[in-house]
């Protein structure tokens, strides 16, 4: 079982697909609660050149809430990252968690109810960016 889905965009800057996901996660009820430039982190902490990449921090509150009431330890896997990355060839890649595959370890029928929701939702995100 793969740990992500991904998808790849043509045709757009980093910055204007990195705002597209923003916007498509807020559709679906995901706010970002934490935005890590990974590129700027690189070079400020190892003088290391890297691609654009950014980890962005998505919750749904209403999903977590759920979560977290079916499993308290549950937020050491919050919040849900979702990726944007250029790939340096003209194409951006946006990648998400998978949800289900995260919480195989978990046995909770409650909480793999959220995760199935959770995914759904990421996908419809990754289906319109």
């Amino acid at each position: 079982m793969e740990y992500y889905h991904s998808k790849l965009v043509k045709n757009s800057s980093f910055q204007d697909v990195v705002d597209h996901v923003v916007k498509e996660l807020g559709k679906e009820g995901f706010g970002v609660l934490t935005e890590i430039d990974v590129q700027e982190t690189m070079k400020h902490k190892l003088n290391i050149d890297f691609n654009p990449y950014k980890i962005l921090g998505a919750c749904n509150p209403e999903y977590a809430f759920k979560a977290l009431k079916a499993e308290d330890k549950i937020g050491t896997m919050l919040p849900c990252n979702v990726i944007v990355q250029d790939l340096m060839d003209g194409h951006m890649e946006v990648s998400v968690v998978d949800p289900i595959s995260s919480m195989q370890a978990i046995a909770n029928e409650d909480l793999e109810i959220v995760a199935l929701n959770i995914r759904q939702k990421l996908l419809d995100v990754l289906q319109n960016v």
